[in-house]
């Protein structure tokens, strides 16, 4: 689709979701906070910079783009999540499998939980609902915080239904869990796109809970009619704006949209890549790579690396291998942060294969080192002091990924080879 054609549709500055399309083929369907904005940024002279050679190719491809409007940012959100699962547009999937993706189910309990779990665990149990994929974890949260404001629920962290209830300052009779049942069946029908039978439900349910003179129920079913008419979704906005959509983030300094600032940091980490080097006396030597996003391991996009130029036990020489090969695919997402094992040697061998890719393709990416005790524990970590504090947490959980990865993998390599 050329510009010439863009600029003949008018999308309007309100949150929605689009849908580029080749005749009546969707390739690909997204939210936006103001679809105008949104879709403009889609034409922009350095789209392949800012999004990569996929959106680039989608944006060839189509022939016409459709969009349609919604309320909030809240309902773009699940919208946009419902129509990826009926149509399955191509680009929507390219990236990513089902298992990386996140859904929220219900529970299927006498009082049942609404949850947030990743696609690789739904087959290991079953739910009465499961609702997604969203490709956010850190928006997804975002919009459970509002849902359950407006429709208080139980989750993992609920200990039980008292204390549910004194949290919202309400205290019914616990032998009477119809409310809460109820709320559990208007949070199916929200995040099934059926907002105009919530409004009718809430209504009736409240003249019912008004007629058997029940005022302070009859109040909260008030109170959740007016949230949902006026949902607050300033939180989910921040964390949307934040964000790009599910294509690969870019790692250019200063670009509109981007996840890096003119300081060539990002100012949001979400996708942190942590590398690690095992090997035997420089016996069977291997490299891997371990993804977490939003704070947890995304295990489908985890990476092995069998050393090719390195002999003896030369593990800087064999992580600036591992770096230089996955760098090399420009088709994989680059990370807004690189950990590495080891200390000074290893943070320096890491900063220069950055270096060169900065040189050669105006990418820079930040990386970090974590140091360890004598007993193989984390004791510091080198690098940038920000993102060291920031990111603690994620630093270290994905280091141990990747040392727990490549142990495995190691083994696995020298078994192999001694059966030989």
């Amino acid at each position: 689709m050329k510009l010439e054609s863009f600029k003949k549709i008018k999308p309007p500055d309100k949150s929605g979701v689009y849908f580029f399309k080749k005749r009546k083929n969707i390739l690909y369907i997204g939210k936006a906070t103001s679809l105008r904005d949104r879709i403009k940024s889609y034409f922009s002279k350095d789209l392949i910079n800012t999004r990569g050679p996929l959106i680039l190719d989608m944006v060839f491809k189509a022939d016409n783009i459709k969009w349609k409007v919604s309320q909030s940012v809240l309902e773009a959100l699940i919208l946009e999540a419902n129509l990826i699962k009926k149509h399955q547009p191509y680009y929507n999937t390219r990236e990513k499998d089902d298992k990386s993706f996140n859904y929220v189910v219900i529970t299927d309990e006498n009082l049942p939980k609404v949850l947030i779990i990743r696609g690789s665990n739904l087959e290991h149990r079953v739910f009465n609902k499961i609702y997604g994929p969203y490709t956010s974890g850190t928006q997804l949260r975002e919009a459970l915080k509002i849902i359950r404001k407006i429709f208080p629920f139980l989750d993992d962290k609920s200990k039980n239904y008292m204390e549910f209830y004194r949290q919202i300052n309400l205290v019914p009779d616990l032998e009477d869990k119809k409310m809460y049942l109820q709320n559990i069946r208007n949070i199916k029908l929200f995040f099934s796109g059926k907002k105009k039978q919530i409004f009718k439900n809430l209504k009736k349910e409240m003249k019912g809970y008004a007629k058997l003179h029940e005022f302070e129920k009859a109040g909260e079913i008030k109170r959740q009619l007016f949230a949902l008419q006026h949902i607050n979704d300033i939180a989910l906005l921040r964390a949307a704006s934040r964000e790009q959509e599910n294509f690969p983030r870019s790692s250019l300094p200063g670009v509109p949209g981007g996840s890096h600032t003119d300081k060539n940091f990002p100012v949001l980490v979400r996708r942190i890549e942590a590398y690690d080097i095992a090997h035997m006396g420089g016996k069977n030597m291997v490299g891997v790579m371990v993804v977490v996003e939003d704070g947890e391991p995304t295990k489908s996009e985890y990476k092995k690396f069998k050393i090719r130029t390195q002999s003896g036990a030369n593990d800087t020489g064999a992580l600036a291998e591992v770096l230089e090969r996955r760098l090399a695919h420009k088709e994989w997402a680059y990370p807004d942060l690189i950990v590495v094992d080891g200390g000074t040697a290893q943070l320096n061998a890491g900063q220069k294969v950055l270096e060169k890719l900065s040189a050669s393709r105006r990418i820079k990416i930040p990386i970090v080192s974590v140091v360890k005790d004598e007993r193989h524990k984390p004791k510091a970590i080198m690098g940038n002091g920000e993102f060291a504090t920031k990111y603690k947490r994620a630093i270290l959980l994905a280091n141990s990924e990747a040392h727990k990865f490549a142990i495995a993998y190691h083994k696995k390599i020298r078994n192999k080879n001694f059966l030989r």
